[in-house]
């Protein structure tokens, strides 16, 4: 398996599940920019979508969105970070990597836009809020994870994208229960393993 990735991207974590499951696979990483591999390859023909993550399977074939690769990645190699398929907790997982997706994913991809006004920014960040609000609701239990005791790979995601709060000016101040799951998955030894191969640690 080949996984293509661009340091810190939302790519982290699907390279945080391979880590996970034990498997061996090949990390290529892609610039963005150029959209091209670090050998040079026009990834465009690798992903026409232009975006990372994307596996490369055994056949060849290539698998991309990163929701639905931590689910094959789960299914395939580690049972234990995905609820079995047909169950209401695969549905509750899919309901998160969703969300997550949809809208917390989304909600930062403008502050990445250098050209934004400060002031468009500002008003980005209260939407951010709004969306880490809700896991914060969802983390105030007491529960360890996100869908509760057990590390699904829905917490990879939430980490992922939850990272990007330090180089976006967001801050988790007013979410103490959603920054305390940030640090929990961070000291993973599959986490520190994904951040130090993509240099990041």
């Amino acid at each position: 398996m080949k996984l293509y990735y661009s340091p810190g991207a939302c790519s982290l974590s699907p390279h945080i599940v391979l880590k996970e499951s034990g498997i061996a696979f090949d990390a290529v990483k892609v610039d963005l920019r150029a959209h091209e591999t670090e050998a040079g390859a026009d990834y465009y023909r690798i992903n026409p979508k232009g975006a990372v993550p994307a596996i490369e399977l055994e056949d060849g074939s290539v698998l991309t969105e990163g929701a639905a690769i931590v689910q094959f990645i789960a299914d395939r190699h580690a049972p234990a970070l995905a609820p079995a398929n047909g169950t209401v907790a695969r549905a509750r997982l899919q309901e998160m990597l969703n969300y997550i997706a949809a809208e917390y994913h989304k909600s930062f991809s403008p502050l990445f836009n250098p050209a934004l006004s400060d002031e468009a920014k500002d008003a980005q960040r209260q939407v951010i809020a709004r969306k880490q609000a809700y896991f914060e609701g969802q983390l105030a239990d007491g529960r360890p994870y996100i869908l509760g005791q057990d590390f699904t790979v829905a917490d990879a995601y939430l980490f992922t994208v939850t990272g990007w709060s330090a180089h976006t000016g967001v801050s988790l101040e007013a979410f103490p229960h959603l920054a305390a799951h940030h640090a929990r998955v961070a000291g993973r030894p599959a986490v520190q393993a994904a951040l130090k191969a993509e240099g990041l640690m």
